[in-house]
């Protein structure tokens, strides 16, 4: 048997019914599907059960699991991949579109999101499991104390809903905190009416110091006087993505 990992951040899904409600949790059908960090396969098997998948590609930094993976799962539409996700060329991977799936760890989870961001192009769906507290601020609107960087740059780019909460007793190990599964499908936008480079640069910037308003919080990355506008009066976590689009 595989041994968690503490310095991977493993915590391995131990419950078959959760597992099956995340992968049931994708909603398009896409030939090629990707499972970041499967571990001992626990939602890699109700993945492949799915319909329409003609390609399920596990990607897996640790070499135990790895071979864990390799002597306990034979499918002809399954390619073990050994590497970190967070390092690879996904463009080198994939040659369409694909679903991206798994129990993300927490550790890495907010750099796996802006990966997802680099190859939205790719990426139509994710469906994952990420600390609750992480999922509730990724789903959440503005106004909300929650409502953070990473919330306004997926939600332009993706519609985001909470689906349902996960407790720690279903993990071994069990964490120290509750887990929540996310789905983000790409919405229609193909482009925003602004600098993007600059788009996430303003936003990164306006949530520096939350309680500062936006004017202030701007000086750190303007030297230049800024143009009287209604929306720098404000904080970062009152304005929408169509706010900051219009900010920049």
């Amino acid at each position: 048997m595989v041994r968690p990992k503490k310095h991977l951040g493993q915590h391995f899904l131990a419950d078959k019914n959760i597992a099956l409600k995340i992968a049931e949790s994708l909603m398009g059908n896409y030939g090629q599907i990707c499972e970041v960090g499967p571990g001992t396969g626990v939602l890699t098997r109700p993945i492949l059960d799915l319909p329409l998948v003609d390609k399920l590609k596990l990607i897996e930094i640790d070499p135990e699991s790895v071979r864990f993976l390799n002597e306990n799962f034979q499918d002809d539409r399954l390619e073990i991949i050994e590497a970190d996700f967070l390092k690879i060329d996904i463009s080198t991977i994939f040659d369409e579109p694909f679903a991206l799936i798994g129990n993300f760890p927490y550790n890495i989870s907010s750099q796996i999101f802006f990966k997802v961001l680099d190859n939205r192009g790719l990426i139509p769906e994710v469906v994952c499991m990420i600390q609750k507290e992480v999922a509730e601020r990724l789903a959440s609107p503005p106004g909300n104390k929650t409502y953070g960087i990473l919330s306004v740059l997926l939600q332009a780019w993706y519609d985001i809903e909470y689906l349902f909460s996960v407790s720690e007793n279903v993990f071994v190990p069990p964490p120290k905190v509750k887990s929540a599964v996310i789905r983000l499908r790409r919405n229609k936008l193909s482009h925003l009416d602004c600098d993007e480079k600059l788009f996430r640069k303003v936003v990164k910037a306006a949530f520096h110091h939350r309680r500062k308003t936006i004017k202030n919080n701007m000086k750190f990355i303007c030297d230049e006087p800024l143009p009287e506008h209604g929306l720098l009066s404000k904080r970062a976590e009152q304005l929408s993505v169509d706010d900051f689009v219009l900010l920049v």
